[in-house]
């Protein structure tokens, strides 16, 4: 896992450490130094804290003129044991959501579990960005991922269905993914 890096081809576009509204500012990476473990396995220092034990995750861009936010995460999601969503939703979202960001895709390609608990945090993350016509989709996730999500009908909250989990998006611009998913989620809810 140490070798999984965050995507960092939009670090010419963007920056979290170097962004004075992201959660993530003003922190520093010790690129040799490996001391941040999902378990038993060192993950890359370029990762950050969420918060939780099993859950990492990475701001690769944020543009606050569209109110839009990519999140890039790695490790286990569980909302049973550790209320992961609560770390996610408090400390990183509600921030970027103060800053007028209320447009957010959740990359789940590296999150190798699923583990649900209740949906009340999702529901909340929800009515707080239909309410300024916002939206959440989550991106390549693995099936047995999808497969727990659909079990407590995270659908209800974000589109990972269809189109969203087999979305190319590494070798665009951001403002170019931005755009596919803003009129993806249009098609979507029309």
């Amino acid at each position: 896992m140490h070798d999984i890096e965050p995507h960092f081809a939009w670090r010419d576009k963007y920056e979290a450490e170097k962004d004075e509204k992201s959660p993530f500012y003003g922190r520093t990476y010790d690129e040799f130094t490996f001391s941040t473990k999902i378990y038993n396995y060192f993950i890359h220092p370029q990762w950050d804290d969420l918060g939780s034990n099993t859950l990492y995750g990475k701001l690769i861009y944020a543009n606050y003129d569209n109110g839009f936010a990519m999140i890039e995460l790695i490790g286990e999601w569980n909302d049973c044991l550790f209320n992961d969503i609560m770390f996610l939703k408090q400390n990183i979202i509600d921030t970027l959501m103060r800053q007028g960001i209320h447009k957010f895709a959740i990359v789940g390609e590296n999150v190798l579990n699923f583990h649900a608990s209740d949906d009340c945090y999702y529901e909340e993350w929800w009515d707080e960005v239909i309410d300024q016509d916002g939206w959440i989709v989550g991106l390549n996730f693995r099936d047995h991922v999808l497969d727990e999500m659909n079990h407590i009908n995270l659908s209800y909250y974000i589109n990972y269905n269809g189109e969203f989990n087999n979305f190319v998006w590494r070798s665009y611009k951001p403002e170019h993914v931005y755009q596919m998913l803003d009129s993806m989620v249009m098609r979507f809810l029309t």
